[in-house]
Protein backbone atom coordinates (compact mmCIF):
# COMPACT_ATOMS: atom_id res chain seq x y z
CA UNK A 1 0.00 0.00 0.00
CA UNK A 2 1.18 3.87 -1.00
CA UNK A 3 1.22 6.76 1.51
CA UNK A 4 -1.44 8.25 -1.01
CA UNK A 5 -4.37 5.90 -0.58
CA UNK A 6 -3.51 5.34 3.44
CA UNK A 7 -4.28 9.16 3.52
CA UNK A 8 -7.42 8.93 1.42
CA UNK A 9 -8.67 6.10 3.41
CA UNK A 10 -7.73 8.27 7.09
CA UNK A 11 -9.28 11.53 5.79
CA UNK A 12 -12.47 9.48 4.45
CA UNK A 13 -12.27 8.26 8.07
CA UNK A 14 -12.22 11.31 9.71
CA UNK A 15 -14.87 12.74 7.68
CA UNK A 16 -17.11 10.42 8.72
CA UNK A 17 -16.15 10.66 12.32
CA UNK A 18 -16.67 14.63 12.11
CA UNK A 19 -19.87 14.22 10.70
CA UNK A 20 -20.99 11.87 13.68
CA UNK A 21 -20.24 14.80 15.74
CA UNK A 22 -22.17 17.13 14.01
CA UNK A 23 -25.36 15.31 13.94
CA UNK A 24 -25.45 14.55 17.81
CA UNK A 25 -27.78 16.71 19.26
CA UNK A 26 -26.40 19.00 22.09
CA UNK A 27 -28.90 19.61 24.88
CA UNK A 28 -29.87 23.55 25.34
CA UNK A 29 -30.73 24.88 29.28
CA UNK A 30 -32.64 27.75 29.54
CA UNK A 31 -30.85 30.42 31.44
CA UNK A 32 -34.16 32.60 32.15
CA UNK A 33 -35.01 32.59 36.60
CA UNK A 34 -38.64 32.71 36.84
CA UNK A 35 -39.60 34.99 39.17
CA UNK A 36 -42.22 35.06 41.71
CA UNK A 37 -45.02 37.79 41.12
CA UNK A 38 -45.32 40.02 44.26
CA UNK A 39 -48.05 42.87 44.05
CA UNK A 40 -46.57 46.31 44.83
CA UNK A 41 -48.05 46.38 48.29
CA UNK A 42 -46.63 44.30 50.18
CA UNK A 43 -46.50 43.34 53.70
CA UNK A 44 -44.10 41.62 55.52
CA UNK A 45 -45.29 37.96 54.90
CA UNK A 46 -44.86 38.24 51.63
CA UNK A 47 -42.25 40.57 50.89
CA UNK A 48 -40.38 37.31 53.28
CA UNK A 49 -41.88 34.77 51.05
CA UNK A 50 -40.55 36.75 47.77
CA UNK A 51 -37.24 36.58 49.21
CA UNK A 52 -37.09 32.82 49.68
CA UNK A 53 -38.27 32.96 46.25
CA UNK A 54 -36.34 34.80 44.18
CA UNK A 55 -33.52 36.02 46.64
CA UNK A 56 -29.74 35.64 44.73
CA UNK A 57 -28.01 33.63 47.51
CA UNK A 58 -30.60 31.75 48.32
CA UNK A 59 -31.10 30.89 44.31
CA UNK A 60 -27.70 29.96 44.54
CA UNK A 61 -27.65 27.92 47.66
CA UNK A 62 -30.56 26.00 45.82
CA UNK A 63 -28.07 25.24 42.81
CA UNK A 64 -25.21 24.49 45.24
CA UNK A 65 -27.58 21.76 46.61
CA UNK A 66 -28.38 20.59 42.76
CA UNK A 67 -24.61 20.49 42.15
CA UNK A 68 -24.26 18.26 45.02
CA UNK A 69 -26.78 15.87 44.05
CA UNK A 70 -25.00 15.99 40.77
CA UNK A 71 -21.96 15.05 42.19
CA UNK A 72 -23.02 12.79 44.05
CA UNK A 73 -24.57 10.52 41.01
CA UNK A 74 -21.07 10.91 39.44
CA UNK A 75 -19.42 8.94 42.31
CA UNK A 76 -22.08 6.36 42.36
CA UNK A 77 -21.67 5.85 39.05
CA UNK A 78 -18.69 3.60 39.72
CA UNK A 79 -21.39 1.19 40.96
CA UNK A 80 -22.84 0.60 37.77
CA UNK A 81 -20.83 -1.45 34.91
CA UNK A 82 -18.37 0.13 33.08
CA UNK A 83 -18.54 -0.89 29.28
CA UNK A 84 -15.96 0.98 26.92
CA UNK A 85 -15.03 1.29 23.50
CA UNK A 86 -11.64 1.67 21.30
CA UNK A 87 -10.86 2.18 18.05
CA UNK A 88 -7.52 2.27 16.62
CA UNK A 89 -5.89 2.49 12.96
CA UNK A 90 -2.19 2.30 12.41
CA UNK A 91 -0.27 2.56 8.96
CA UNK A 92 3.72 1.38 9.70
CA UNK A 93 5.88 3.23 7.29
CA UNK A 94 8.56 1.07 8.30
CA UNK A 95 7.62 -2.06 9.62
CA UNK A 96 10.10 -3.41 12.90
CA UNK A 97 12.63 -5.97 11.71
CA UNK A 98 13.98 -8.26 14.31
CA UNK A 99 17.06 -10.82 14.08
CA UNK A 100 15.77 -15.01 14.14
CA UNK A 101 18.45 -17.20 13.47
CA UNK A 102 20.66 -14.91 11.73
CA UNK A 103 17.86 -13.68 8.86
CA UNK A 104 16.08 -10.40 9.51
CA UNK A 105 12.36 -11.43 9.67
CA UNK A 106 9.58 -8.38 9.66
CA UNK A 107 7.23 -8.37 12.98
CA UNK A 108 4.37 -6.99 11.81
CA UNK A 109 2.15 -6.29 8.70
CA UNK A 110 1.93 -2.59 7.13
CA UNK A 111 -1.70 -2.13 8.27
CA UNK A 112 -3.45 -2.84 11.58
CA UNK A 113 -6.76 -1.72 12.98
CA UNK A 114 -8.51 -3.11 16.23
CA UNK A 115 -11.94 -2.46 18.13
CA UNK A 116 -11.78 -3.00 21.52
CA UNK A 117 -15.15 -3.82 23.92
CA UNK A 118 -14.32 -3.76 27.43
CA UNK A 119 -16.40 -4.44 30.46
CA UNK A 120 -15.62 -3.89 34.30
CA UNK A 121 -17.54 -4.30 37.26
CA UNK A 122 -16.23 -2.73 40.81
CA UNK A 123 -16.61 -5.59 43.39
CA UNK A 124 -15.17 -3.55 46.53
CA UNK A 125 -14.02 -0.25 46.23
CA UNK A 126 -13.50 2.17 49.08
CA UNK A 127 -13.48 5.76 47.06
CA UNK A 128 -17.11 4.39 45.73
CA UNK A 129 -18.22 2.69 49.34
CA UNK A 130 -17.67 6.39 50.97
CA UNK A 131 -20.16 8.00 48.83
CA UNK A 132 -22.91 5.17 48.92
CA UNK A 133 -22.58 5.63 52.73
CA UNK A 134 -22.25 9.39 52.82
CA UNK A 135 -24.95 10.37 50.17
CA UNK A 136 -27.66 11.12 52.10
CA UNK A 137 -25.21 13.15 55.19
CA UNK A 138 -23.74 15.22 52.02
CA UNK A 139 -27.13 16.16 50.89
CA UNK A 140 -28.67 17.00 54.09
CA UNK A 141 -25.25 19.64 54.75
CA UNK A 142 -26.09 21.21 51.18
CA UNK A 143 -29.99 21.19 52.58
CA UNK A 144 -28.56 22.88 55.41
CA UNK A 145 -26.55 25.53 53.88
CA UNK A 146 -29.66 26.41 52.07
CA UNK A 147 -31.46 26.75 55.07
CA UNK A 148 -28.80 29.07 56.92
CA UNK A 149 -29.15 31.18 54.31
CA UNK A 150 -32.43 31.66 54.70
CA UNK A 151 -32.30 32.37 58.45
CA UNK A 152 -30.00 35.20 56.97
CA UNK A 153 -32.26 36.91 55.02
CA UNK A 154 -35.72 36.50 56.90
CA UNK A 155 -33.65 38.39 59.85
CA UNK A 156 -32.25 40.93 57.51
CA UNK A 157 -35.58 42.01 55.41
CA UNK A 158 -37.48 42.07 58.61
CA UNK A 159 -34.94 44.37 60.00
CA UNK A 160 -34.68 46.22 56.73
CA UNK A 161 -38.63 46.18 56.76
CA UNK A 162 -38.82 47.33 60.26
CA UNK A 163 -36.03 50.36 59.62
CA UNK A 164 -38.38 51.59 56.56
CA UNK A 165 -41.31 51.74 58.50
CA UNK A 166 -39.46 54.04 61.11
CA UNK A 167 -38.73 56.46 58.75
CA UNK A 168 -42.42 55.87 56.90
CA UNK A 169 -43.77 57.38 60.30
CA UNK A 170 -40.93 59.97 60.87
CA UNK A 171 -42.08 61.08 57.56
CA UNK A 172 -46.04 60.70 58.72
CA UNK A 173 -45.13 62.83 61.80
CA UNK A 174 -43.59 65.82 60.13
CA UNK A 175 -46.27 65.47 57.54
CA UNK A 176 -48.76 66.01 59.99
CA UNK A 177 -46.55 68.44 61.89
CA UNK A 178 -46.70 70.66 58.81
CA UNK A 179 -50.20 71.00 58.16
CA UNK A 180 -50.24 71.96 61.94
CA UNK A 181 -47.82 74.74 61.13
CA UNK A 182 -49.40 75.85 57.94
CA UNK A 183 -52.32 76.56 60.51
CA UNK A 184 -50.68 77.81 63.48
CA UNK A 185 -48.56 80.51 60.60
CA UNK A 186 -51.77 81.44 59.23
CA UNK A 187 -53.54 82.35 62.57
CA UNK A 188 -50.05 84.40 63.46
CA UNK A 189 -50.33 86.11 60.09
CA UNK A 190 -53.69 87.15 60.97
CA UNK A 191 -53.01 88.16 64.14
CA UNK A 192 -50.29 90.07 63.71
CA UNK A 193 -52.26 91.71 60.48
CA UNK A 194 -54.76 92.22 62.50
CA UNK A 195 -52.05 94.23 65.16
CA UNK A 196 -53.00 91.77 68.19
CA UNK A 197 -49.40 90.70 68.19
CA UNK A 198 -46.04 91.45 66.71
CA UNK A 199 -43.93 89.91 64.04
CA UNK A 200 -42.16 87.61 66.21
CA UNK A 201 -45.01 84.97 66.52
CA UNK A 202 -45.20 85.16 62.53
CA UNK A 203 -41.46 84.43 62.57
CA UNK A 204 -41.09 81.77 64.91
CA UNK A 205 -44.28 80.13 63.01
CA UNK A 206 -42.28 80.48 59.46
CA UNK A 207 -39.04 79.37 60.91
CA UNK A 208 -40.66 76.20 62.19
CA UNK A 209 -42.22 74.98 59.25
CA UNK A 210 -39.24 76.10 57.39
CA UNK A 211 -37.01 73.26 59.03
CA UNK A 212 -39.96 70.93 59.55
CA UNK A 213 -40.38 71.16 55.77
CA UNK A 214 -36.48 70.64 55.42
CA UNK A 215 -36.78 67.33 57.71
CA UNK A 216 -39.28 65.92 55.61
CA UNK A 217 -37.47 66.16 52.54
CA UNK A 218 -34.29 64.61 54.44
CA UNK A 219 -36.49 61.67 55.25
CA UNK A 220 -37.71 61.39 51.76
CA UNK A 221 -34.17 60.88 50.37
CA UNK A 222 -33.36 58.47 52.75
CA UNK A 223 -36.90 56.55 53.25
CA UNK A 224 -35.25 55.89 49.57
CA UNK A 225 -32.08 54.43 50.27
CA UNK A 226 -34.15 52.31 52.55
CA UNK A 227 -36.40 51.06 50.13
CA UNK A 228 -33.47 50.42 47.68
CA UNK A 229 -31.82 48.43 50.01
CA UNK A 230 -34.86 46.49 51.16
CA UNK A 231 -35.22 45.93 47.72
CA UNK A 232 -31.67 44.56 47.39
CA UNK A 233 -31.84 42.05 50.54
CA UNK A 234 -35.43 40.38 49.03
CA UNK A 235 -34.42 40.77 45.57
CA UNK A 236 -37.25 42.69 44.69
CA UNK A 237 -36.66 45.37 40.90
CA UNK A 238 -34.85 48.07 41.41
CA UNK A 239 -37.21 49.61 38.43
CA UNK A 240 -40.55 48.33 40.00
CA UNK A 241 -42.57 50.53 42.66
CA UNK A 242 -42.49 49.02 45.97
CA UNK A 243 -45.16 50.40 49.11
CA UNK A 244 -45.63 48.43 51.94
CA UNK A 245 -48.48 47.76 54.26
CA UNK A 246 -48.32 47.20 57.78
CA UNK A 247 -50.58 47.55 60.81
CA UNK A 248 -48.95 50.05 63.91
CA UNK A 249 -51.19 48.16 66.29
CA UNK A 250 -50.68 44.65 65.47
CA UNK A 251 -47.45 45.33 65.78
CA UNK A 252 -47.74 46.92 68.83
CA UNK A 253 -49.45 43.89 69.94
CA UNK A 254 -46.35 41.51 68.03
CA UNK A 255 -43.54 42.41 70.12
CA UNK A 256 -43.97 40.35 73.36
CA UNK A 257 -41.90 37.15 73.39
CA UNK A 258 -41.34 34.61 76.16
CA UNK A 259 -38.24 35.50 77.86
CA UNK A 260 -38.26 32.64 80.20
CA UNK A 261 -37.55 30.18 77.09
CA UNK A 262 -34.01 29.63 76.58
CA UNK A 263 -32.55 28.56 73.24
CA UNK A 264 -32.90 25.50 72.15
CA UNK A 265 -29.39 24.45 70.63
CA UNK A 266 -30.85 21.55 68.42
CA UNK A 267 -33.26 23.91 66.71
CA UNK A 268 -30.09 26.28 65.83
CA UNK A 269 -29.30 25.71 62.12
CA UNK A 270 -25.02 26.03 63.38
CA UNK A 271 -25.73 22.94 65.56
CA UNK A 272 -27.26 21.03 62.91
CA UNK A 273 -24.30 21.98 60.35
CA UNK A 274 -22.25 20.82 63.16
CA UNK A 275 -23.61 17.54 63.91
CA UNK A 276 -23.48 16.63 59.94
CA UNK A 277 -20.31 17.75 60.33
CA UNK A 278 -19.13 15.09 62.37
CA UNK A 279 -21.10 11.96 61.07
CA UNK A 280 -19.18 12.96 57.76
CA UNK A 281 -16.01 13.60 59.57
CA UNK A 282 -17.14 10.06 61.13
CA UNK A 283 -17.17 8.25 57.84
CA UNK A 284 -14.06 9.90 56.67
CA UNK A 285 -12.29 8.14 59.32
CA UNK A 286 -13.96 4.61 58.18
CA UNK A 287 -12.36 5.69 54.83
CA UNK A 288 -9.15 6.22 56.14
CA UNK A 289 -8.87 2.90 58.13
CA UNK A 290 -10.54 1.01 54.76
CA UNK A 291 -7.15 1.87 53.21
CA UNK A 292 -6.16 -1.21 54.57
CA UNK A 293 -8.75 -3.40 53.06
CA UNK A 294 -7.97 -4.58 49.63
CA UNK A 295 -9.74 -3.33 46.25
CA UNK A 296 -11.70 -5.94 43.93
CA UNK A 297 -12.71 -5.75 40.79
CA UNK A 298 -13.96 -8.12 38.09
CA UNK A 299 -13.22 -7.34 33.98
CA UNK A 300 -13.66 -8.65 30.67
CA UNK A 301 -12.54 -7.72 27.14
CA UNK A 302 -13.36 -8.49 23.45
CA UNK A 303 -11.05 -7.41 21.08
CA UNK A 304 -11.23 -7.20 17.37
CA UNK A 305 -7.97 -7.39 15.26
CA UNK A 306 -7.40 -6.80 11.58
CA UNK A 307 -4.12 -7.06 9.97
CA UNK A 308 -2.85 -6.12 6.16
CA UNK A 309 -0.15 -5.24 4.04
CA UNK A 310 -2.74 -3.91 2.09
CA UNK A 311 -5.41 -1.33 2.61
CA UNK A 312 -8.04 -3.02 0.69
CA UNK A 313 -8.26 -5.87 2.56
CA UNK A 314 -8.00 -4.62 6.00
CA UNK A 315 -11.16 -5.23 7.89
CA UNK A 316 -11.64 -8.78 5.58
CA UNK A 317 -10.37 -11.17 8.01
CA UNK A 318 -10.76 -10.24 11.49
CA UNK A 319 -8.29 -12.32 14.47
CA UNK A 320 -9.89 -11.38 17.72
CA UNK A 321 -8.58 -12.29 21.43
CA UNK A 322 -11.22 -11.98 24.47
CA UNK A 323 -9.92 -12.31 28.55
CA UNK A 324 -11.84 -12.31 31.36
CA UNK A 325 -9.95 -11.41 34.71
CA UNK A 326 -10.13 -10.50 38.10
CA UNK A 327 -8.12 -7.48 39.86
CA UNK A 328 -7.12 -8.01 43.30
CA UNK A 329 -4.95 -4.97 44.76
CA UNK A 330 -3.51 -4.82 48.48
CA UNK A 331 -1.33 -1.90 48.78
CA UNK A 332 1.38 -3.62 51.84
CA UNK A 333 3.52 0.10 52.27
CA UNK A 334 2.82 2.99 51.68
CA UNK A 335 5.36 5.07 53.98
CA UNK A 336 3.10 5.58 56.43
CA UNK A 337 0.56 7.73 54.80
CA UNK A 338 -2.25 5.12 55.68
CA UNK A 339 -1.67 5.98 59.78
CA UNK A 340 -1.16 9.51 59.01
CA UNK A 341 -4.26 9.79 57.41
CA UNK A 342 -6.48 7.84 59.93
CA UNK A 343 -4.42 9.96 62.82
CA UNK A 344 -5.54 13.23 60.63
CA UNK A 345 -9.30 12.08 60.63
CA UNK A 346 -9.51 11.46 64.80
CA UNK A 347 -8.09 14.61 65.13
CA UNK A 348 -9.93 16.46 62.85
CA UNK A 349 -12.87 14.53 65.17
CA UNK A 350 -11.77 15.61 68.20
CA UNK A 351 -11.55 19.47 67.03
CA UNK A 352 -15.16 18.99 66.03
CA UNK A 353 -16.00 18.47 69.72
CA UNK A 354 -13.97 21.49 70.31
CA UNK A 355 -16.62 23.07 67.98
CA UNK A 356 -19.57 22.05 69.56
CA UNK A 357 -18.46 23.12 72.88
CA UNK A 358 -17.34 26.81 71.36
CA UNK A 359 -21.00 26.56 69.73
CA UNK A 360 -22.74 26.39 72.95
CA UNK A 361 -20.95 28.81 75.06
CA UNK A 362 -21.70 30.95 71.87
CA UNK A 363 -25.25 30.53 71.33
CA UNK A 364 -25.44 31.33 74.97
CA UNK A 365 -23.86 34.59 74.74
CA UNK A 366 -25.91 35.83 71.70
CA UNK A 367 -28.89 34.55 73.73
CA UNK A 368 -28.32 36.98 76.59
CA UNK A 369 -26.62 39.76 74.69
CA UNK A 370 -30.26 39.54 72.16
CA UNK A 371 -32.07 39.53 75.53
CA UNK A 372 -30.94 41.84 77.82
CA UNK A 373 -31.22 44.44 74.04
CA UNK A 374 -35.14 43.19 73.85
CA UNK A 375 -35.65 43.99 77.55
CA UNK A 376 -33.94 47.61 77.19
CA UNK A 377 -35.67 48.40 73.56
CA UNK A 378 -38.96 46.90 75.67
CA UNK A 379 -38.19 49.24 78.55
CA UNK A 380 -37.82 52.34 76.49
CA UNK A 381 -40.46 51.52 74.20
CA UNK A 382 -43.05 51.39 76.87
CA UNK A 383 -41.55 54.80 78.35
CA UNK A 384 -41.29 56.49 75.13
CA UNK A 385 -45.27 55.43 74.62
CA UNK A 386 -46.12 57.36 78.06
CA UNK A 387 -43.90 60.26 77.08
CA UNK A 388 -45.68 60.78 73.79
CA UNK A 389 -49.27 60.87 75.68
CA UNK A 390 -47.38 63.25 77.73
CA UNK A 391 -46.32 66.02 74.98
CA UNK A 392 -49.62 65.32 73.37
CA UNK A 393 -51.34 66.49 76.39
CA UNK A 394 -49.36 68.79 77.50
CA UNK A 395 -49.47 70.77 73.54
CA UNK A 396 -53.32 70.42 73.46
CA UNK A 397 -53.20 72.01 76.51
CA UNK A 398 -50.53 74.48 76.11
CA UNK A 399 -52.08 75.61 72.24
CA UNK A 400 -55.87 76.09 73.86
CA UNK A 401 -53.99 78.34 76.37
CA UNK A 402 -52.61 80.40 73.90
CA UNK A 403 -55.71 80.54 71.79
CA UNK A 404 -57.08 81.87 75.28
CA UNK A 405 -54.11 84.79 75.71
CA UNK A 406 -52.59 82.97 78.70
CA UNK A 407 -49.60 81.26 76.96
CA UNK A 408 -47.13 82.85 74.57
CA UNK A 409 -46.61 81.76 71.04
CA UNK A 410 -42.78 80.31 71.70
CA UNK A 411 -44.36 77.78 74.62
CA UNK A 412 -46.46 76.09 71.66
CA UNK A 413 -43.10 75.85 69.30
CA UNK A 414 -41.69 74.16 72.71
CA UNK A 415 -44.64 71.94 73.17
CA UNK A 416 -45.20 71.08 69.26
CA UNK A 417 -41.21 70.51 69.05
CA UNK A 418 -41.11 67.86 72.21
CA UNK A 419 -44.79 66.00 70.74
CA UNK A 420 -43.08 66.08 67.25
CA UNK A 421 -40.12 64.32 68.81
CA UNK A 422 -41.81 62.65 71.57
CA UNK A 423 -43.94 60.32 68.55
CA UNK A 424 -40.76 59.70 66.55
CA UNK A 425 -39.01 58.47 69.10
CA UNK A 426 -42.02 56.62 70.38
CA UNK A 427 -42.25 54.73 66.84
CA UNK A 428 -38.29 54.10 66.78
CA UNK A 429 -38.82 52.22 70.06
CA UNK A 430 -41.61 50.40 68.27
CA UNK A 431 -39.78 49.37 65.36
CA UNK A 432 -36.05 48.82 68.05
CA UNK A 433 -37.82 46.36 70.10
CA UNK A 434 -39.56 44.42 66.86
CA UNK A 435 -35.92 44.30 65.35
CA UNK A 436 -34.18 43.30 68.89
CA UNK A 437 -37.40 40.83 69.00
CA UNK A 438 -35.76 38.95 65.66
CA UNK A 439 -32.38 38.70 66.93
CA UNK A 440 -34.25 36.59 70.29
CA UNK A 441 -35.78 34.67 68.04
CA UNK A 442 -32.97 33.71 65.77
CA UNK A 443 -30.46 32.99 68.84
CA UNK A 444 -33.86 30.70 70.17
CA UNK A 445 -33.84 28.66 66.85
CA UNK A 446 -37.40 29.86 66.37
CA UNK A 447 -36.09 31.72 62.40
CA UNK A 448 -35.62 28.33 61.12
CA UNK A 449 -37.43 28.05 57.11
Amino acid sequence: MNLNSFLTSYNRFVRNVKWLLICTPVPLFAQSVPKTELPTDANLESLIQYALDNQAGIQQSKIDEKITDTQIRSRLSAWYPQVNFNYNLQHNFIVQTSIIGGNPVKLGVDNTSGALFSLSQNIFNRDVLLAQRTKQDVRLLANQATTDTKIDVIANVTKAFYDVLATREQMNVTSGDILRLERSLQDTRHQYDAGVTDKIDYKRATIALNNTKAALKTYEEILKAKVDYLKSLSGYPTSKPLEIQYDTLQMEQAIWIDTLAGPDLSQRIEFQLLQTQKRLTEANLRYSKWSYLPSLSLGAAYNFNYLSNTISDLYSINRPNSFVNLTFSLPIFQGGKRKADIDQANWQLKRLDWDFDALNLGISAEYQAALANYKGSLMQYQALKENMDIAEEIYNVVNLQYRSGIKTYLEVVTSETDLRQARINYYNALFQVLSSKVDVQRAMGQLNN
